[in-house]
């Protein structure tokens, strides 16, 4: 006799799957979970537009990007349930307006110096070292702050010059060749790593005062504390500055940098989704669109061909 799933059976099944492909779905994996609880109050073993649109509204002040993130782990279920259980109700896309993604906030290299400057400052030496050098890698690399916070010593190769980013976002893993002055910065940092830190054979590599590796919320709350004092305010049309918009400026001054070279923009486009660790290419191709300088040179660049084919 078989027995028909459960709803909290289906969802571990889902889970299952879908990380096997490379997914880590931590914070959808709980939200599903509260989600799937809902469901049982309810007492529904399927899941319905009606319960889902319930839940999905259910935090009355959530923000319309949280209340978009709940509605995306709520479909994609779904609509995975529905390949079974054709009686599954996917709930519509079109129930909260379009989420539309923010400018991106740009660094200048001046606040970029200043940022590091202030960090320098900080009132712990092992913090000093440790967040002017962070700052300093996320700005000539672009790397995600997650994949700089989970850094091993284990993963530079500095005589190589190669920094190992490990299982990524989806999984993926990629190999940076980082600038010989950037080696030198990491060198230096390793040398006051080991001299400042209490416990000198800690696996990662940027470490608070502690000696354990950092993690995010502090370093998020540290990074707006340098903002302040180092006096980046926000722009009108570029939103705040944030520690991610260190990754934004990488890849922004990267394609202005290629347009004003007279470099085949188009082609190079996949070398850097590679190297910021895009799932797809339009992960990249939205930085010409969000920067009004990007669109600018684009434009100039159409003007020429024209000109040339006339």
């Amino acid at each position: 006799m078989t027995t028909t799933p459960t709803l909290r059976s289906s969802l571990a099944d889902y889970l299952a799957v879908r990380r096997s492909l490379g997914y880590k779905l931590e914070r959808a994996g709980l939200l599903l979970g509260q989600f799937v609880s809902f469901c049982e109050l309810a007492g529904s073993t399927r899941v319905t537009r009606e319960l889902a649109l319930a839940w999905v509204c259910q935090p009355s002040e959530a923000s319309p990007s949280w209340l978009d993130m709940r509605l995306s782990a709520v479909r994609g279920f779904a609509t995975w349930l529905q390949a079974s259980d054709p009686a599954t109700e996917v709930p519509d896309r079109d129930w909260l307006p379009p989420r539309h993604r923010p400018t991106p906030f740009v660094y200048t290299d001046t606040e970029v110096e200043a940022l590091i400057a202030v960090a320098s400052r900080a009132r712990w030496p092992l913090s000093a070292a440790t967040y002017d050098t962070l700052i300093g890698l996320l700005s000539v690399t672009g790397m995600r702050i997650g994949e700089a916070i989970r850094l091993d010593r284990a993963d530079l190769a500095l005589d190589e010059g190669l920094l190992t980013i490990r299982n990524s976002k989806f999984g993926k893993s990629r190999q940076l060749m980082v600038h010989p002055t950037t080696v030198a910065a990491l060198r230096t940092y390793l040398h006051r790593r080991a001299a400042l830190s209490p416990t000198p054979g800690e696996p990662a590599l940027f470490v608070h005062p502690a000696g354990n590796r950092i993690n995010y919320v502090p370093v998020c709350a540290m990074f707006h504390a340098l903002v302040r004092r180092a006096g980046v305010e926000p722009r009108a049309a570029g939103g705040k500055p944030t520690i991610h918009g260190l990754r934004h400026t990488f890849a922004v001054n990267s394609l202005i940098r290629w347009y004003r070279d007279g470099l085949d923009v188009g082609a190079r486009l996949p070398v850097l989704s590679t190297w910021m660790g895009h799932v797809e290419p339009k992960g990249t191709y939205w930085y010409l669109s969000a920067v009004p300088e990007l669109l600018s040179l684009a434009a100039e660049r159409l003007e020429v061909a024209a000109e040339t084919l006339s």
